[in-house]
């Protein structure tokens, strides 16, 4: 089957799901992750054809995309900040925003090359944070902390991947023993969360892809406490910690004043909410005193 043809009959399938710009998308990455044929190949070669074996393959993909599935998870791969990551239903597929996120602390210490930093990242998932500032601050300990064996297993592949050593730590953060752990003598320069942050409540505004895809703890907090990881974060941040240190959070936003009113209440110095390219509260900084 030619792939032009091909291309017409996902539009046909998906457009009224995702829209015409996101099929466009799916096909050309599905393209290019299977068979190593980039988009500008299809126009200059516009009777390209995929054999039998190629065109069932991504009919396949098609019947996936058509349940919802996210693409990332079709692919088993996505790209944060440059750099590729294995990513599959035990980990949250990384987003923009934490981009944004990562982007600020990297400029924020991208000047203390000289100095080794510790660094924390609490509920590192598919490890794509860690990872992203284990690559671009190098001369940096990087550690990061997960509830989940799943989810380590695939940041330990991708920080493989990536070729950065990790700390990788098994343990909750809620939990009133995360002193007894690993962590238990060291102290940190940076500690930084993307954790839990959409209230129950929220479910309305996310996509079906996401929410019969992505791992429900990753996303979800009860309504009656929405705060309860940044409160237990800046807690454990209170303890680990340098004075000076930097905490940084991705945030819900719609509770960007509260969950900076944690802060303030923590006696943090310097403390930033910042919005996201979307115009979205959703960053937040502090200073340890």
């Amino acid at each position: 089957m030619k792939a032009l043809d091909l291309k017409d009959v996902f539009h046909q399938k998906l457009d009224a799901i995702y829209g015409k710009n996101e099929v466009e998308s799916f096909f050309f990455l599905s393209l290019e992750h299977y068979l190593n044929i980039p988009r500008f190949q299809l126009a200059l070669d516009p009777e390209f054809t995929l054999t039998k074996d190629e065109t069932n393959l991504f009919f396949k993909i098609l019947e996936a995309l058509k349940q919802q599935q996210p693409i990332q998870y079709i692919l088993g791969e996505t790209e944060f900040f440059g750099l590729k990551f294995i990513v599959n239903e035990h980990v949250l597929i990384p987003r923009q925003e934490t981009e944004e996120l990562v982007d600020w602390i990297i400029r924020d210490n991208s000047k203390n090359n000289e100095i080794t930093l510790n660094i924390l990242d609490i509920g590192t998932g598919s490890g794509c944070i860690a990872i992203a500032l284990a690559k671009n601050l190098p001369n940096s300990n990087v550690y990061a902390l997960d509830i989940s064996s799943e989810a380590l297993k695939v940041a330990r592949d991708n920080a493989k991947i990536n070729e950065v050593e990790i700390q990788f730590i098994q343990a909750d953060v809620l939990s009133n023993s995360n002193d007894n752990h690993k962590l238990e003598n060291s102290m940190f320069d940076i500690i930084v969360s993307n954790p839990p942050y959409v209230r129950i409540s929220e479910k309305g505004e996310m996509k079906p892809n996401v929410l019969e895809n992505e791992p429900y703890l990753a996303l979800f907090v009860d309504d009656d406490d929405p705060l309860k990881f940044y409160k237990a974060i800046t807690k454990f941040a209170n303890q680990k910690l340098k004075n000076g240190g930097q905490l940084y959070f991705e945030i819900n936003q719609y509770l960007g004043e509260e969950t900076k009113q944690l802060l303030i209440d923590a006696n943090y110095d310097k403390i930033e909410l910042l919005e996201d390219l979307n115009s979205n509260l959703r960053m937040l900084k502090g200073l340890k005193k």
